[in-house]
This record gives structure tokens, sequence and C-alpha cells, in this order.
């Protein structure tokens, strides 16, 4: 009967998806951005009564392009449409806006925009060709290869004191955006800024998922200097992929936010950016509390001196191949392994692949890495070993024998170990909340917490942040109960064990009545009539919808909210059921029956939104495994159909991951999930490519695996904006189905480092004492941690069950390892594990994947010839005598489909228990 229900729910929503997601998105980003009257009607109504200055009338022109279909308009020579020559139809940049877009202040691409300060002067003056419009004056004898060329003096304020022309060119076979600047006054400059606005269309304002996957792009930058680029990718991850690269000197140094562009920013439209060639007058001023990514810089240009600086357009066949395109346009490529977040105890590559010789490399700050020349399989590679040295960000800087510059920044951490101990002891210590006259119940749990402050948060107008539930407010607690499933620790499990015990279920979840197994949105709430006076501080401002009142934070219809219920349930049942002497306060069974309960309660009381994959989606399928292991066989049944006809749902769907958002990064983690364990793996393909899409690798360890999110700050930061978030949970969840599908596929190294970029972002902003924030801010003028933790327990949930060990055998770059230090003979490769679970292995040559849902792994020995495996696991101790181990073959090779463990064993719950002793014990697996 709730099956029938559940399908009927679904049939209904489906009915109004399309209507959701064509509507505008802007009602729901005002319910966040609103704090005055100034959004009272629709911005993008507002935007269609400016003046159109951009000269549209004058005409468009067409140039053909070995890569690109290239349109200007007459009058500005900026751009109007970008489509590559395989796919006319498709425009890399918003032409479809262009009318809309076309007034004072807006950007187009062949803008430029300066800080200049002549010999003498104390300031900096601002110039833009985007601020007031005016037709620009075309060169007639343009040159060998020009397309168009302009003087664009008239649309530059007449007290400029350069000389300004754009060319549009064809050099070496691409398409060449090239600008001259020539000193005109009988003075010294200074260029302390320059900024390349590169517009591209990331705008999905009124669109369904169907239309943004075809119509719409991301672009992520590597602020690399001279080695810098841009990468523009489609939505649905195909091809082909922008590339923007330098032509001649113009190095990347910083990655600067048009804020000032008056499109209409939301949930919908993240903003655009602008190439920094310099950016010494930023960081002197807005920029000036910041750390930046590299050194800024100026130039001065003497009078009549002439400089220029361009950007050359490569189009690359796939995601994937972009970094082939660099190499063939003789680009300097890095490949850092396992990437370049930095665990202390680790071994670290970097592969270095550009035709000139490496003149120097430095390290800032100094001493903080330490590196040293290799040997390499392949000639083309540069090899080094590379170590992390000093906690916290680091700069390489690698200078080639052309005087090519190139940068490429670190973050190192503490060994994972270390990292985890850390974050478990902040959380139940600075964030245990112990309050036994708190009148919304949240005594004994983990509260939010404000970093900057450096004291927990128990009131804000956003109700779920001290409200122990959503994103935002469970994500303490949640992040403190999937370390303990990585690393358990009794004096912090006794304290989670209450919580659980006493304080979610009975307060966060309903234990009783016809809403039992229903999880609030909030406990707390702003209901000052009902409450103590002095309930609620005077210093918060409270007449705001996110301050939801006694009915609206009761509400259980958010399914989003039971996921985080049921991983904390979950966890619990694994510690009492796989160990001994870590949980007495209820049995195995309790927390198993919960786990299942909650699951199907979503089902049956927050059913709108299950239509949608939910994040942290993964540990439903964990459930429904234990429930099979358990042979609770009826209510696995009624789970996987639950499930099924969830799936069943997506499989009719073009784009199967829709969310509560115009368009989201969360629900193709589950959705991926759910359509490869079902068969369908169409809907798994077009979800993992949508993944690629936006979750890059790039030589930064900021961007490297970072998916995009760029909206959460508003739900739970503390430094409330718009802005490109670096390893926000998205970073976590989605490294789950990428790595999922490199064990599936592994001779994909690409799958690899996109996945294994994100399992170590997310733990890349624990600072060194613990604390977990909700994401790293990458606006230049902030550049660090945010100061609320948030959301950030979706992340570690991510962390917690993708953490893995994975060996493989590149046949460019050699023996790999990421989560480990390995060492190589001719008959074996030995693998000292450094990941803090020490849990999972997988050895990519024969597909073979190894899990302990008890026990540790200290190291493994793999023999290539033989394809024999040695595993030496941990000793014993007190609360873990037995290890439960699983052999799985998820690539499916015939070379792996007969592993077993060699000698006496037995089976429990489909794994094979091992007794442990008092020693590292050496279990051998062989075909």
């Amino acid at each position: 009967m709730l099956i029938s229900n559940f399908l009927d729910r679904i049939k209904s929503a489906q009915k109004l998806n399309n209507r959701r997601l064509k509507c505008s998105a802007f009602l729901i980003a005002l319910c966040f951005l609103c704090v005055d009257n100034s959004y009272a009607q629709d911005p993008w109504k507002a935007l269609e009564k400016r003046p159109s200055t951009l000269g549209l009338e004058s005409g468009i022109s067409t140039y053909a392009t070995p890569d690109f279909q290239l349109q200007l308009v007459k009058a500005s020579q900026t751009v109007a449409a970008l489509s590559p020559n395989s796919n006319k139809k498709f425009d890399f940049t918003p032409g479809d806006r262009l009318k809309v877009r076309s007034s004072d202040g807006m950007y187009q691409l062949g803008d430029i925009e300066l800080r200049l300060k002549s010999a003498g002067d104390a300031d900096w003056k601002k110039y833009s060709t985007a601020a007031k419009r005016a037709a620009v004056s075309p060169i007639p004898n343009k040159g060998k290869g020009v397309l168009a060329a302009a003087d664009l003096s008239a649309t530059l304020p007449a007290d400029i004191s350069l000389n300004i022309q754009r060319y549009w060119e064809i050099a070496d076979g691409h398409l060449v955006l090239q600008f001259k600047l020539k000193n005109k006054s009988d003075k010294a400059v200074e260029i302390g800024s320059l900024g390349i606005p590169m517009i591209f269309n990331n705008i999905m304002q009124g669109k369904s998922l169907e239309e943004t996957h075809a119509e719409n792009v991301f672009y992520d930058p590597y602020i690399g200097k001279d080695a810098g680029y841009l990468q523009v990718t489609r939505l649905n991850g195909h091809g082909p992929a922008l590339v923007v690269v330098p032509f001649g000197k113009t190095p990347f140094e910083a990655y600067n936010p048009l804020n000032n562009d008056p499109t209409p920013r939301g949930i919908d439209f993240e903003g655009f950016y602008e190439w920094m060639v310099y950016s010494k007058a930023y960081a002197e001023n807005e920029w000036k509390n910041a750390e930046p990514w590299n050194t800024p810089t100026f130039v001065k240009l003497n009078p009549g001196e002439t400089i220029s600086y361009g950007v050359k357009f490569l189009l690359a066949d796939s995601i994937k191949g972009i970094e082939h395109k660099l190499a063939e346009n003789k680009r300097p490529v890095a490949v850092g392994i396992p990437g370049y977040v930095l665990p202390q105890d680790v071994n670290a590559k970097l592969f270095l692949n550009y035709p000139k010789e490496v003149k120097s490399i430095q390290i800032e700050p100094e001493g903080a890495l330490a590196i040293t020349p290799a040997t390499s399989s392949e000639s083309k590679w540069k090899t080094y070993d590379i170590k992390g040295v000093i906690w916290g960000r680091a700069r390489l800087t690698i200078t080639y024998a052309d005087g090519l510059c190139q940068t490429i920044n670190y973050k190192v951490i503490k060994p994972e170990i270390d990292v985890l101990k850390d974050f478990g002891n902040f959380l139940t210590t600075k964030q245990w909340y112990e309050n036994k006259s708190d009148v919304f119940g949240r005594d004994q749990s983990v509260i939010t917490y404000d970093y900057d402050k450096k004291q927990q948060v128990t009131q804000d107008n956003r109700a779920w942040i001290a409200g122990l539930s959503d994103e935002g407010g469970a994500g303490s607690w949640l992040g403190a109960m999937m370390k303990e499933l990585v690393q358990p620790d009794k004096a912090e499990i006794d304290k989670l064990e209450h919580f659980v015990d006493h304080t979610l279920w009975g307060n966060i979840q309903r234990s009783e009545g016809e809403q039992k197994y229903g999880v609030k949105k909030s406990v707390f709430y702003y209901q000052p009539d009902s409450l103590p006076k002095g309930t609620y501080s005077d210093s918060i401002r409270w007449n705001t919808w996110s301050a939801w009142n006694h009915v609206a934070a009761n509400d259980i219809g958010r399914s989003y909210n039971y996921p985080h219920v049921a991983s904390a349930h979950w966890v619990m049942y694994r510690l009492a059921r796989y160990h001994t002497g870590l949980v007495s306060g209820q049995t195995w069974q309790w927390y198993l029956d919960n786990a299942y309960q909650t699951t199907m309660a979503m089902v049956e009381k927050a059913p709108y939104y299950v239509q949608f994959g939910q994040m942290e989606g993964d540990v439903f399928f964990k459930i429904l495994m234990d429930l099979k292991a358990e042979g609770w066989n009826d209510k696995a049944d009624l789970l996987e159909k639950a499930m099924k006809v969830r799936a069943d749902h997506w499989r009719t769907l073009m784009y199967p991951f829709g969310s509560e958002m115009p368009w989201d990064s969360t629900g193709q983690e589950e959705v991926y999930l759910w359509s490869e364990y079902f068969g369908y793996t169409d809907k798994a393909e077009i979800t993992i490519d949508a993944i690629l899409g936006y979750m890059p690798t790039i030589p930064n360890w900021g961007y490297n695996g970072s998916a995009r999110r760029y909206w959460d700050f508003l739900y739970g930061g503390k430094l409330q904006r718009i802005e490109r978030q670096l390893h926000h949970y998205g970073s976590g969840i989605n490294a789950i189905p990428v790595l999922s599908e490199y064990r599936a596929k592994p001779n994909d190294l690409y799958l690899l480092r996109v996945g294994y970029g994100g399992v170590m972002g997310s733990i890349s902003n624990i600072t060194q004492d613990g604390f977990g924030p909700a994401a790293f801010h990458s606006y230049p003028s902030t550049l660090k941690i945010d100061g609320l933790s948030g959301d950030y327990g979706s992340n570690f949930f991510g962390y917690a069950l993708n953490t893995a060990t994975y060996i493989t055998d590149d046949k460019e770059l050699g023996w790999l390892v990421f989560g480990g230090n390995m060492t190589t003979k001719p008959d074996a490769v030995n693998v000292e594990i450094t990941i803090a679970a020490k849990s999972r292995i997988y050895i990519a040559p024969v597909g073979l994947w190894l899990t302990l849902d008890a026990g540790t792994f200290k190291s493994v020995t793999f023999n290539p010839e033989t394809g024999k495996v040695n595993v030496l696991l941990n000793p014993a101790d007190q609360y873990t005598p037995v290890a439960y181990l699983h052999i799985e073959h998820p690539a499916n090779r015939a070379s792996a489909s007969t592993y077993r463990l060699v000698g006496p064993s037995k089976m429990e719950r489909g794994a094979y228990a091992i007794n442990l002793t008092n020693a590292p014990l050496n279990i051998e697996i062989s075909k």
C-alpha cells in the first residue's frame, strides 16, 4: 500500500516538475537575498527597461575560424556568439540574452578593465570599456590573419593615458583576442590591474534542466600565471570543451568576480569573472586582508611604449581531452599525484609536461614543501617527488628555460589519522552543547560553531543553523557520527550515543504518534509570544522568512533532513554490530530498525522531494545491504521496492537529478547509485558525465575535485553571499559516484584524479585544531575558510563513506598510489596505508576491491606477475577482536573473478570473519 501511494505521489510530482523547473528561480533566490525593498520586483524585468547602448541596431558580423563561428556586434566588436563548428547551434556565450544585456555596465567577451596610475599620482584610476558604451573605431589596415580590429578610445574616458586597440585574429590556426596598449602621455604609467572579462553562458534563469544541460556552461580557472588557463565545460559533460590560454605574455595572476555587472546573480546565476594579468591595485585596496593565490604584480609603461596582452581559444574534443589539447599546443601540463592536498606523511609526485627544461623551482613559504627530481618512464614527463612539510597553503613556482612561469598551489595538512582525531575532539568538546534547561531540548548535542568568535551558535535567524536539522544545523553532529565510522573513539561514542538515544530520538526525530520517525526541519524556532522573555537575542534581525515559528520548524515534510538521521542510526548499528563494547545503550537491532524506519518514513511522510536524489542518499543503499546481510528480508524488500520506484521515475527523465533548486550538484550522488544498482546504466552514465561537467581536475588544491556550489553560504555560512565555494559538501558526496565509476573502469585515470581530489578536498579545510568549516571562500578579497561549521557534515559524510587507497599502473606515469606510500620491486608492489580509515583498498590492474567492516589494513603487497595479494592487518584492540573482509570485483574482469581468501575461513553476513591477534596478521588473497 505504501509503495502504491508513493508511486501515485511521484506521478503527480512529475506532472508538476517541468513547470517547477521552468518558472523563474528569482522567487527562490528572493527568500535568501531579500534584505530590503530593492528586491520587490523581478530584477530581469528591471534590466529590460535599461537603454541598450551596445549598438545592436548596427548589426552583427560573422567570421569563420578553424574551430569556431564567431559573431561580433559591429558597433562594439564584442562577441555576440561563439559557436564550435561541430555544433553551430550551441553558443559558449550568453548570446541568447544579448539584447537584455546590452546596456552600460554589462560586460561582454572582448571588453577590458584597467586601473592606472601616472607618475606622481597617489591613487589608482579605474577604466572599463563596458562602463559607458560608444561605437568603437574600426582599424582598416588590419594585417595578416586579423578578422576585426578597433581603436577603443571612444568607449573609454577621455582622460585615459593609454591608447588601446583590440584585435580578433587567427594565429597558429586558432582564434585570438589581443589588446595593444600604448602610453600616449608624457609620463610613465603604472598598470596596477588589467582584467579581461570571461563572459560565458552560465545564466540558467528560467530554464528547465533539459535546457540548462543543452545550453549552459560552467567555467573554472587554473590561476597558474603563464601556465594558467580557463576551462569552459558544458553542463551535460559532453564535448567540445573550450580552453582559454595565454597568448603572448599574459599571465593568469588572479580571478576576479565581476559583481558590478547588473546581470542579476542568484541561485540560477553565479556571476561573471575576469582573467587578471595584474592585480597589485586590488591587492592594495579591496584584497588587502587576503592571501592571494599568486604574488600581485604591476607593470610600468614608459611614454610611447606599447605592450600587448591576449588570450587564445582552443577547442578540446572532450573534458577529459583538455590536458591533451594543452600539450598539443605546447602549453604546460601539471599532474599531481595523489593531488594537491598533501598529508604530511604522504610521499607525493608531480609530473610536468612542457618542451622546455625546468630552470628553477621556488617554494613559498620557504620550507613548506620538499621537492626533488625523480626518474620517469616517459621522456615527455619531468617527474618530482614532493612532500608537504609545513601545515597550510603553499605555492610552487616553476620557471622554465624560456622564461615561462608556472605556479601550483598546494595545501599541506596533518596526516589523515591526526586530522580526524582533531576533528572528532573538536566536535565533542568545543561543539558539545550541554544545557539541561534549554527550552528547545538541545542538551547533549553537537551544535553549530562560530570559529571567528570561538563560541557555539545557539541562536540564528536561519532557524535550522541553531536547530540541529537541515544541512546547516545537522552538519556538525552528522560529521561527528561519520567520524566514528572511520575512527571509533570510545569516549566520543559515549557522548554521541546519548545524543542519538535522547536528543535526536524524541526531539529532532519523532518517537511516537502518527508522525513517528518523521524528522523536524528544526528544533529551534522563533516564537517569542510562547517562550519566556529574554529567550531571544535583541541583536538578531528576526523579521525574516527563515526565522521559522514553531509550526514551520516542526514540519516533517523535507526529505533532505532524513538521510542525516538515517546515517546516525546506521553508524550506531555498525559500531554495535561489528565491535565489542563500543555501544551499550541500545541493541544493534534497535539502531538498524530505526535506520530502516527513518528511510521508509522519508518516502511516506516527505514524498514530494523524494522524487529527487538526496545528498547522502548512499546511506539508504548501505542500510539495504545490511538488512539483507542480517536476513531481514521483508524489510529489505520494502526498502528496495521504494527505491526502485524512485529509480524508475528517474529513468523517465533526460537529466534525472533535479532538486528543490533550479539546478543542483547534490542529487547526482544517489541517482547514480540506484541507476547502477537497478541496471539503468544509461542514466548512470548521463549522471557521471554531468558531474565531470562541474567537477574539474586543476593544478590548484582549491579547485581540484571541487564540485560546483555557489549559493550555500546563504544557507549554511557566516559570510553570506553568492560565490563559488571551494570544497563545499558537493566535493565529498560527488566523489562517491566518480570513484565508484572508476572502480568499474580502472583504466580511466582521469576519474580517479577527479574523485580523489574530491575526497581530499572534503577534509582540506579542517583547521589545525579540528574545526570543520562550511567551505573555503574563493573570492580574491577573502580566500579563507568560512567562520561557521554550517553544512560541513555532508562533506565529511562523503569522505567517511569513500576514503580508500587506490593502486594503479598507468601506461604513461607508471605505478601510482592514492592514499598510501609505495615501494616497487620487479615482483612486488608494496603500499603502506596512510588514509585514516585504513579499511578500503582498490588494486586497479586486477579490479580487486577489498573492504573491512571492522579491523584495519596496515599494508598491502601485490605481485603483478602472479596477481597474488598479501594484506597485513593491524592487531586486535579492546573493541575490535575480529576483522570482517569483503572481496569484490566491481570491474567484472575475468582475471579478478576468482579471488578468495587463502586458507581456512568462515563467512559472517557476507564477509570473511578473521580473528585478529596481538601482532599484525598477514593474510593471502589469490585467484
